[in-house]
């Protein structure tokens, strides 16, 4: 079923609405897309999966591995603002429905989808009383209870009353019933009263009348509620309104002070601009952890982006990809410490800007450069988290500047390791390569040690052993020429460790992993560490030693849960499932190798190259079967096949899910305090209370709290002790 309708009738909202009403009749679940962020519509497929918690690194048609995982599937999907992707729509939801009967779709869009089976259902505007209704009715209208709703807001107390509802009324009619409009109109409430609110809307349309624009009616309301709102803004509003619209998605207040204080706009100014936007309705707020994260609507957004123009919308499109870029190399050359999930979590949440950063390298001439170079700089990212969207963001920028650099051999390495995690062995080595040539060309040591790592990899993927053994070798010896540091060159230790293991070299390579493990805990890195406890498990039931080889895979997949490292998780419960095997506990082994059974489903199947391990898992899945009995063998898989990943990392623990706290990703450093925010916040650090400081300062208490919460948005804290901390750290 396909919602139709004008931007503003709030389709999105009576998605969500339907899709929370229905969610109990889908064994699997409801899923929400939202995809106003996504421009290019060959990310569609990678997004939907992405949704549907699928970490497929192979390199399968995107549609054709979601068809595939939804084939016995009972799901509702809901893909959320379609209008500017409905081909792309269009050819997925086909693809989809016909392999999965068990699969509804509903969607948002201005316009159908047009494919077979679609049902359009008309969003309208909300129910207005009708033109010369009696006096005295008292039925309830849509548009007016949402106008008493949104006005109760802003106005404590506010009611449609005998009154105001024929001014309320007249008012709603003259928005024509839209959802969006009402809600700005509301708004307007905290300095204008309705009879007020209503003259001056009425002047605005008739001018707008009066304009001959050619617009449908409804879009024409739309329009006109919107630059109603925005000539009611503050110079300073207007001006923060036009220079967000730069942003494709959610943005918090570190990015938005980047990328819009300049000519003449500090960062003050940012932050009052978006509290006075957010107090218009004109922007959302939604807190994540201890760092606020803002948003505006597509319309919002698209009339911004008009007032910006076109030369000013490629200044602040620069800015915001320059702030992208530092903060990619700032989490890069963070990246080998303790903060590693958090920066994971922090790019997630911020794909749509990274992808509109890179777009802007692409398209705006002599950037591609600056492309590979921002790209080359996400290569943990991309590796850990985001294979398929890396393939994509390297192909692009590589083909984009051909010429030879480090920053080329950077890129080529990045997209080596991509290809090599997707199974793509021979376009892996290819680049690899490439990677390499070009490295020796520019006297560049560390990088052909960080190509001949991923060479390694890919030989051991393709079950070389022995070539993989040698590759990791010739890394190790580039690192310790070059006198590399870094997460790479201790992934290269235990990687080495697993080889020469695997080849029989147990004692070097447990050796080889201790030296990576210890590297690590020195640093707080967890990675690197996590795959190095995974082999020394694998050691350990080479030998038999059971009880250590459970320990070892239980610790490495504490380490990989923050990650949500499937695939690493599913070679840890595997391994777990044979040790239970092997110890009689029969029942339990079924259930781990039903987790493994959905992990490996959801990375596209069997990841690495030990051969081994896939004749080990046959034959005690065989033996189990055989002891079990058919029924209970099915109904021990199905369980664990059944389980959500918390629960299945549960399981394979043995006791309750990791539970450190998650961090806030540290702030950029480009983002100093301003100088009175220095002050408060060193009047924080001697203990001081907010009265106190506001008392010291001779300023509103108000005042200082808004400082406050302004010093932990910037630097990513959550207590005042923090602040502290950093005081003194700067110090």
């Amino acid at each position: 079923m396909t919602l139709t309708g004008v931007g503003g009738t709030g389709k999105t909202r009576l998605a969500v609405h339907v899709a929370r009403k229905v969610r109990r009749a889908f064994t699997d679940g409801v899923w929400l897309v939202e995809l106003a962020d996504l421009r290019d519509p060959a990310l569609l497929g990678e997004t939907v999966a992405s949704t549907l918690g699928l970490s497929d690194v192979s390199n399968r048609d995107p549609e054709r591995m979601l068809a595939d995982y939804v084939a016995d599937k009972q799901l509702l999907l809901v893909l959320d603002n379609c209008e500017h992707l409905v081909i792309a729509c269009a050819r997925l939801v086909a693809v989809l429905l016909v392999n999965a009967p068990g699969l509804r779709v509903l969607v948002t869009s201005r316009a159908p989808l047009e494919v077979g089976g679609e049902r359009v259902w008309p969003v309208e505007p909300l129910s207005l009383p009708p033109e010369g209704r009696a006096p005295g009715d008292d039925q309830p209208y849509e548009a007016l209870t949402l106008f008493e709703q949104r006005a109760a807001d802003v106005v404590p107390g506010f009611a449609v009353t005998d009154g105001n509802k024929a001014a309320v009324t007249r008012l709603c009619r003259r928005l024509d019933g839209l959802p969006l409009a009402i809600e700005l109109a509301a708004a307007r409430l905290r300095i204008l009263d309705v009879d007020d609110l209503l003259a001056r809307v009425e002047d605005r349309f008739q001018l707008l009348t009066h304009g001959g624009r050619a617009a449908p009616a409804r879009h024409q309301t739309l329009r006109a509620a919107i630059e109603w709102s925005f000539e009611l803004c503050t110079e300073l509003e207007r001006v923060v309104w036009a220079r967000l619209s730069v942003f494709p998605g959610e943005f918090d207040l570190a990015a938005a002070e980047e990328v819009c204080a300049c000519d003449g706009v500090v960062a003050e100014d940012v932050f009052t601009g978006i509290a006075g936007l957010v107090g218009k309705s004109l922007l959302t707020k939604r807190d994540e952890g201890s760092v606020a994260r803002y948003r505006m609507l597509d319309t919002i957004r698209e009339y911004g982006s008009e007032q910006l123009g076109e030369e000013k919308k490629k200044l602040f499109r620069r800015r915001h990809r320059d702030f992208y870029l530092r903060l990619a190399e700032r989490a890069e050359a963070a990246w080998f410490g303790p903060c590693q999930a958090q920066w994971l979590e922090r790019f997630y949440a911020e794909r749509p800007n990274v992808r509109v950063a890179l777009e802007f390298c692409r398209t705006e001439p002599g950037e591609a450069r600056t492309g590979l170079r921002m790209a080359g700089a996400l290569y943990w990212y991309w590796g850990v988290r985001a294979v398929r969207d890396g393939r994509w963001s390297l192909d692009k920028a590589l083909a984009s500047d051909t010429a030879p650099s480090p920053e080329r051999a950077t890129a080529l390495w990045a997209l080596g390791w991509i290809t090599a995690a997707q199974g793509d062995i021979a376009r892996a080595l290819a680049v690899l390569s490439d990677s390499c040539d070009l490295a020796r060309e520019f006297g560049d040591e560390t990088t052909q040690g960080h190509a001949q790592l991923f060479i390694g990899l890919a030989r051991w993927f393709a079950s070389d052993l022995q070539g993989a053994a040698d590759a990791h070798e010739r890394a190790v010896v580039h690192y310790r020429n070059a006198g590399a540091e870094g997460p790479l060159p201790i992934m290269a230790l235990g990687d080495l460790g697993a080889c020469v293991g695997m080849l029989g070299g147990i004692e070097r390579g447990v050796r080889l992993c201790q030296e990576c493990i210890a590297e690590c805990q020195t640093r707080g890195e967890r990675w690197a560490r996590s795959w190095a406890l995974f082999h020394l498990s694998l050691f350990c039931w080479l030998q038999r030693d059971l009880p250590q080889a459970t320990a070892r895979a239980r610790e490495a997949l504490r380490l990989k849960y923050p990650f949500h490292d499937q695939a690493g998780i599913a070679w840890c419960v595997q391994v777990l499932g044979w040790v239970a095997a092997a110890e009689q506990d029969v029942r339990r082994a079924v259930v781990l190798f039903g987790i493994a059974e959905t992990l490996w489903e959801h990375v596209g199947g069997w990841f690495g190259g030990w051969d081994t391990a896939g004749e080990w898992s046959s034959q005690y899945q065989a033996e189990a079967r055989s002891t079990l009995g058919g029924p209970a063998y099915e109904a021990g898989f199905r369980q664990g096949a059944s389980f959500t990943f918390d629960e299945a990392v549960t399981y394979a623990l043995g006791e309750h899910l990791p539970t450190e706290p998650v961090a806030p990703a540290p702030a950029p450093r480009e983002t100093p305090l301003t100088r009175r925010e220095h002050e408060v916040a060193a009047l924080v650090a001697q203990g001081l209370s907010n009265k106190d400081i506001a008392t010291a300062l001779v300023v509103a208490r108000r005042t200082v709290e808004s400082h406050v919460d302004h010093i932990l948005n910037k630097l990513g804290y959550t207590s005042r002790a923090q602040i502290a901390a950093w005081i003194t750290e700067q110090r």
